[in-house]
Parts: structure tokens; C-alpha cells; sequence
């Protein structure tokens, strides 16, 4: 599977008006180009810019949106006022659009010619309130979008438009993204569970289950070369113990994660799904619960959720989306227990197996160990830490009327001591603003114990995702403040029931 951005598009309007005269347009049309070709080559923005011939009028305008809507290639629109374009010639075409529309408050030059500046230049370089009145009527019929603003050459608003567009890539992806549920949710477990055909009304996730028996199938037919050449990938890929590999008492088990892996995997692309879930208390005729096979499932760009948490599979899948290309990865993580020294405190996380290591540049160890409960022969699994630096974690919950996102900025750092004994792939974080606020916050919150750990992008990505889909998003970091958030918390009870009316 890929999470390649290559064959997406954004696509670049410009608008100006018919007043300006054929001569003065042709030089708005060459530096749109211009600024749209900037766009294109910068490094920081994954995605195609596909530049749009220069819109002055309303019938164009709308043809323009809803071609954009047809286009399965293209994943949003960036709008630029070069010039005055009267904004009531947008509100057809606005009103229609179905994509994500980021407006860049941007002009053609960085600095102004002081010495030779006329009335041609002024009548010619107006964006500085050609989009002030685009942007009125945008905030007049309520139309979400991004801001950017600053010039195009400026590594920030490259950087800031890449975020975007990754975020678009993962509203996109949302839009059709198919879930295979093997088995239940963890049995009384309540933050794990959420309306799955809301989830569909409201994010386009379909998300159903299959028999873990169908799995099994999968699995257990697995043989010949394809499981040979895996094994051997296994060996030369990983520090395998000396017990799994070729020869060792154990190689069977490890040959039989092997099979899990491949069986997933055919099931999976076979169905067109892009993320899964298990369940440690539905394993039906699985010999280990999935271990390195989820993991190395995930860094392949699947998402996964534990013991049924389909919210967070498919928040993992958006994570692996927005950080395609990007370095760093995504991980389902859980907190799982506090390190309180005062004044350090540190948070551990972790899974039973099933964290991705993409959030490593190391060379993960791959062991067996027993696992205390599934009932199940022992797992085999990968172990290593999560490298140091910034991360966002995310947790879903279904709200009843909404679903709310709850996100801390936090650093990875490493383990203040060794964790031998400890066999499972783990990372240990600080958060923002310190230990006591973000915990209480995500508490108030009635946040996720499961949730996507991200190294690859950072909050504002998360913050484009969750307009663009339209949920509650909740950021705790280095502002927050307990009293503030709680407040946050009441105004978006009263806005989120508002806004979705009777």
C-alpha cells in the first residue's frame, strides 16, 4: 500500500475581474503562474499545484468549483486575489465547493519599488485588499478555510501551505477510507465504542467487522516461497533472537507471525481497506495475537487500533497520510503508566505489541515473550524506543453529538534509565504545558486511553484536518491553562449543539 501524495492535485485560482484590460490581465495571468510554480517546486509542499487560467466572472467561478468537485485528483484549491476581483462573483462558486480552499494572502513582488511606484503598479498590485474583500464575503456565508499569509518565497508559507495540503491528503482519504473490524471492541470497555454510521455521515469512514475465522483462512493457507522470502526478510531486517531464527527452537513462531502478516495483508488489499483492528478477546483459531505483523502492517501506511478501537485505527491511517514523505511516523500508543518525580515527571507508553516502528530510525529487536492474557501461544514482536523529539498524540471519542479530537503537543524523550525487562516497543514523553495540566486537561477532556502517537507532522496539521472534517478539536499545549480549557470545553458544548441545529 502507499501513501504517496504524487498523483494529487491543489489547484491554483486567481481571481481578478474584467476591468483591468487584456494587457494588465496577461501580466496578472504570468505572475499567478509565477507564484503558482514557487508553490509547485517547494519542497515542504507534497502535492501537484495545478495552475488555473485567471477567473472574472461568477459563471467561470462556479464552473471552476465544480470541476474541482468532479476531479477525484484534486484535493483542494488555493484562491489568490491578485487584483480587486468583486467578491459577489464568488459566492455561486463558494457556496458550491466541496473541496478544502485555502486562501493565500500573497502579492507578486516582496518589496515595493519606492522610487518608481504609479498608479499603473498600485491599480495592478491590489491583493493587499482585493483579499480582504475575499475574504468578507467567505466569513459572510460562514466558508471554512485555511489563511496563509506572507510571501510566496518565504519558507514559512511554503511550509504553512504543505501542512495544508497534507491535511487535505488526509480529508481525502477520509472521504473513502474502509475499515475491517476482526471482532468486537474489548468487552465493557466505553471509550473504545462510537456510532460508526455517524462516523460515515460525517467523516465518509465505512467501518464493518468480519469473522476472525475468515482471517484465519487467510492465514492459515499461507505457505511456499512468499512465506520463505518474509522469514528471510525478518532476519536480515531486524536483531532477531537467536531462538527465532532459522534453527532455533522457535522458529516456528515466528514463521507462523509471518504467515499473519501475509494473510492480513491480502485480506486487507484484496477488500480495499486502509485500516484494521483486533481484538485479544476474539482471536477465534489464531495461534498469537498479531504482533510484528500489525506493527510492520502500520509501517506500511495501515491504520490499526487494539481490541476494536476503530476511532483510533482510522485516526492512525490520517496521521500516516499527513506524514507520507515526511520524516518521523505514526503509531497507535497508549499512556501507560507516570514516571511523578517532581519536577520531571514523564509519561510511558506503550502497547501489549502493536506500536509502529516508524517512529524509530533504529534497528528494532524482534523477540518472543509470553503475553499474560489472550490465551494464545506467544506473540512475536518487534522492540525498540521511540526516538527522541516532538510529537502530537490524538485521541478520538465519540461525544454523542459529535466527535471530539483531543490533542497534546508533547516530547519524546529518551529513557532516563534501560528498560530490559520491559518487552515491548514503548515511548517515554513529556507533555505541554508540564505533567499536571496536561493530564488534567485531557481528563476534563473525557479523552482517549488509546490514541496516534505522530512524529511526522505537528498540531496544525491536525487543526486543518479537524475543520476540513468538521469536528471539535481541543489542543492542549504550551498555553494552556486548566481554567481556560475548561471554559473551552463549555463554549463548545453550547457551539457544537448550535451548530448542528434541531
Amino acid at each position: 500500500m502507499t501513501n504517496d501524495t504524487a498523483t494529487q492535485q491543489v489547484w491554483f485560482l486567481t481571481g481578478s475581474q474584467d476591468l483591468y484590460g487584456e494587457d494588465t490581465l496577461a501580466q496578472v495571468a504570468r505572475q499567478s503562474q509565477d507564484v503558482a510554480k514557487i508553490l509547485g517546486a517547494a519542497s515542504e509542499v507534497p502535492v501537484e499545484i495545478v495552475w488555473k487560467p485567471v477567473l472574472k466572472d461568477s459563471a467561470a467561478i462556479r464552473a471552476a468549483a465544480l470541476e474541482a468537485n468532479q476531479d477525484d485528483r484534486c484535493i483542494g484549491l488555493i484562491a489568490w486575489m491578485h487584483t480587486f476581483s468583486p467578491a459577489k462573483m464568488w459566492i455561486r462558486g463558494l457556496t458550491a465547493l466541496q473541496k478544502p480552499l485555502l486562501h493565500l494572502h500573497t502579492q507578486a513582488n516582496v518589496e515595493l519599488p519606492w522610487a518608481t511606484i504609479d498608479m499603473d503598479f498600485m491599480n495592478l498590485n491590489q491583493a493587499a485588499h482585493g483579499d480582504r474583500e475575499f475574504a468578507y464575503i467567505q466569513s459572510r456565508i460562514g466558508m471554512e478555510r485555511t489563511t496563509v499569509v506572507g510571501h510566496v518565497s518565504d519558507p514559512r508559507v511554503t511550509s504553512r501551505v504543505g501542512t495544508w495540503a497534507r491535511a487535505a491528503a488526509a480529508n481525502t482519504a477520509s472521504r473513502s477510507l474502509r475499515l475491517a473490524r476482526f471482532g468486537d471492541t474489548m468487552r465493557n470497555v466505553a471509550d473504545t465504542e462510537g456510532d460508526k454510521t455517524e462516523a460515515e455521515v460525517r467523516f465518509g469512514i465505512s467501518v464493518n467487522s468480519w469473522s476472525v475465522n475468515e482471517l484465519v483462512e487467510r492465514v492459515d493457507g499461507v505457505g511456499g516461497s512468499e512465506l520463505d522470502l518474509l522469514v528471510k526478510e525478518y532476519e536480515e531486517s531486524y536483531d532477531v533472537v537467536p531462538e527465532l531464527r532459522h534453527g532455533g527452537e522457535r522458529h516456528t513462531s515466528l514463521r507462523y507471525a509471518a504467515q499473519q502478516e501475509l494473510g492480513l495483508r491480502s485480506f486487507l488489499e484484496e477488500g480495499g481497506f486502509t485500516a484494521f483492528t483486533t481484538n485479544f478477546e476474539d482471536l477465534g483459531g489464531l495461534r498469537q495475537l498479531p504482533g510484528v505483523a500489525v506493527q510492520r502492517l502500520m509501517a506500511s501506511g495501515y491504520g490499526f487500533g487494539a481490541e476494536g478501537d476503530w476511532k483510533t485505527a482510522a485516526l492512525v491511517r490520517l496521521a500516516k497520510v499527513m506524514g507520507a514523505g515526511a520524516p518521523g511516523g505514526a503509531s497507535l500508543m497508549e499512556d501507560y503508566s507516570y514516571d511523578l518525580t517532581p519536577g520531571s515527571e514523564l509519561i510511558l507508553g506503550a502497547h501489549m505489541l502493536e506500536v509502529c516502528p516508524s517512529l524509530t530510525t533504529s534497528r528494532p529487536k524482534l523477540e518472543i515473550h509470553p503475553l499474560g492474557i489472550g490465551a494464545r501461544e506467544d506473540p512475536v514482536r518487534l522492540v525498540f524506543d521511540a526516538d527522541p523529539g516532538p510529537a502530537v498524540v490524538v485521541g478520538m471519542t465519540d461525544m454523542r453529538d459529535r466527535f471530539r479530537l483531543t490533542a497534546n503537543v508533547v516530547e519524546i524523550v529518551r529513557p532516563p534509565q534501560p528498560l530490559p525487562k520491559l518487552p515491548v516497543a514503548r515511548a517515554v514523553w513529556r507533555p505541554q504545558p508540564d505533567f499536571a495540566t496536561a493530564v488534567q486537561a485531557w481528563l476534563t477532556a473525557g479523552s482517549t486511553h488509546h490514541t496516534v502517537m505522530t512524529t511526522a507532522v505537528g498540531i496544525e496539521a491536525f487543526e486543518d484536518l479537524a475543520q476540513m472534517l468538521g469536528s471539535e478539536l481541543l489542543v492542549i499545549d504550551d498555553a494552556t491553562t486548566t481554567r481556560e480549557f475548561a471554559q473551552t470545553l463549555r463554549w463548545n458544548a453550547a457551539y457544537y449543539r448550535l451548530a448542528d441545529g434541531l
